[in-house]
């Protein structure tokens, strides 16, 4: 703390030379999205207290993160507390508080040059500065800041008027803040409601018409019951837009689970388009009982296109959607194999997929990343609906999970997602509660650690290049097979499984479920794998 104290006083007093900075020095692996920024981008929040400025600016972070652009948020807050230790009361936010006044600058620009550190030196794409940012003299800094260092900016502004609103959201954030240890819950709300009458008496809210009227920015009006955007710049904002106007702040819960086991479980093969075993049938109707239990009356009931997770919806006996996008990812010319014979068939691409299983894409078939991509509508429709129930499959599973637990890609692809296990996911103030019910049914264990040490490959490194989700989709040996069949359609003659990569592939090959025997989230794991048995 006294670290960054000290740093908040020589930043303020040398603010003035800090202008152009040297070129970024490192590189993080991103996506095909992070790619699109173009150049660095700040996103800054504005707003009153109360406005739910932080949930918005952690809740984008996380889809950021999540799609593949390196995000990180700068909540200032955080170098207030720093700096000044303990907080008193609401006199602090005082306009006319000079000395307060001071140090809340020299905390803005220790904040803006751990941004820049970010951008430049981290690899980072987008930094969200979280702050109130209310005043045009604060916003004019920022903006010189990022023209000195040629960033793009991106204003989010978050305008409430709606008491109720604001009432809850101090109940349910700001009574456990830091700012207000041990303190009772009405002394709080008096006091930060007068914090927000500090920061009224000079707020400027962005002007569309005039002031502002050149400045790229998005107002979220009363939760989201309107939206005022002026002069997208590019792709990426696009993508804040886009996600911002499809969040809802709402009571509701996500139900995940994976399908009942199948056949293909217990041979121990991945994708295909087998129906459900015995135990998995059994696992239909316990599921039924879970529903029934918890009184999910209005539960929506999401499947993919493939038998063994509609045989599971069926079991329920209430109305439920098709998904093609919520298909198990598609493991190519693997489609069908045992991890043995993958291994055995297929030697190098075994081991490439374990150098970076997140990245790694089977020949004619996905990676997680392409899974990703593919499923963002979904998590689009989840944050609009109200309680869901979805079906899906280990890797898909393992997608849903990352993005709402804010879990990296070194991480996702070795999620924990056992069969006949229901995950609730409910969202709260900053995160998400997960509660876990095992529905007491018998199955396979499907999971694959994260391999202890890495085998480093000795062929030639074109073939990692051609594999993973940097080289687009259309590469001329990335022959695309057609796409699974569903319940309704049957499969083509399948034919046999070349011992080496072809350069064409099955006609036929289902939907891929790249696990019921992929890996664990927890990378101190030291379990041998599971076998199939």
């Amino acid at each position: 703390m006294a670290a960054h104290r000290q740093r908040a006083t020589s930043a303020f007093e040398n603010s003035s030379e800090v202008k152009r900075v040297e070129p970024r020095s490192k590189e993080k692996k991103c996506s095909w999205a992070s790619h699109m920024t173009y150049s660095p981008t700040v996103i800054v929040m504005i707003g009153l207290p109360a406005r739910g400025k932080t949930y918005i600016a952690k809740k984008l972070t996380r889809y950021l993160n999540w799609i593949g652009v390196p995000t990180k948020v700068f909540n200032l807050g955080v170098y207030r507390r720093e700096a000044v230790q303990s907080y008193k009361s609401y006199d602090f936010f005082r306009h006319d508080n000079q000395e307060a006044m001071r140090i809340r600058k020299q905390c803005a620009v220790v904040a803006l040059q751990d941004v820049k550190a970010y951008l430049n030196e981290e690899g980072g794409q987008i930094a969200v500065f979280d702050a109130t940012n209310t005043t045009r003299e604060r916003r004019e800094m920022i903006l010189n800041f990022v023209e000195d260092n040629d960033y793009k900016v991106f204003f989010v502004e978050s305008l409430c008027d709606d008491p109720d609103v604001i009432a809850a959201n101090i109940m349910d954030v700001k009574v456990s803040s830091p700012d207000y240890p041990e303190r009772d819950r009405e002394s709080v709300m008096e006091d930060f409601l007068k914090r927000i009458e500090c920061y009224k008496v000079t707020y400027q809210p962005l002007d569309p018409d005039k002031h502002d009227k050149d400045l790229s920015f998005i107002q979220v009006i009363n939760v989201g019951c309107r939206f005022l955007v002026n002069r997208v710049q590019d792709y990426i904002q696009s993508k804040i837009v886009y996600y911002l106007m499809n969040i809802h702040v709402h009571s509701h819960s996500i139900y995940l689970c994976r399908h009942g086991e199948s056949e293909h479980n217990t041979e121990g093969r991945i994708g295909g388009d087998s129906e459900l075993s015995a135990r998995g049938k059994q696992f239909s109707k316990a599921l039924k009982g879970f529903v029934e239990e918890h009184s999910l009356s209005d539960l929506k009931v999401w499947t993919s296109q493939l038998r063994r997770t509609i045989q599971t919806a069926e079991e329920l006996g209430v109305p439920y959607e098709q998904w093609k996008i919520l298909n198990e990812i598609d493991a190519g010319v693997c489609e069908d194999m045992t991890y043995e014979t993958i291994e055995k068939t297929y030697p190098d691409e075994f081991a490439l997929r374990d150098l970076d299983k997140y990245h790694y894409r089977y020949p004619g078939g996905e990676s997680y990343q392409d899974l990703v991509q593919r499923l963002e509508p979904v998590i689009m429709e989840l944050e609009r609906q109200g309680n869901v129930l979805v079906i899906c499959h280990q890797a898909v599973m393992r997608c849903l999970l990352a993005y709402f637990l804010d879990k990296g890609a070194d991480d996702l692809p070795y999620m924990k997602c056992p069969l006949h296990t229901v995950l609730k996911l409910t969202p709260v103030a900053y995160g998400c509660k997960v509660d876990l019910f095992d529905l007491k049914v018998e199955a396979v264990n499907t999971h694959r650690n994260r391999p202890l040490q890495k085998k480093v490959h000795s062929g030639p490194p074109t073939t990692f290049l051609r594999r993973n989700s940097f080289t687009p989709l259309s590469s001329h040996d990335q022959v695309k097979r057609p796409r699974l069949y569903s319940v309704d359609n049957a499969p083509l003659s399948r034919r046999s499984h070349a011992p080496s990569l072809p350069m064409e592939f099955s006609e036929a090959s289902e939907g891929a479920e790249l696990q019921e025997s992929l890996d664990c989230f927890s990378p101190g794991d030291t379990d041998s794998c599971a076998k199939m048995n």
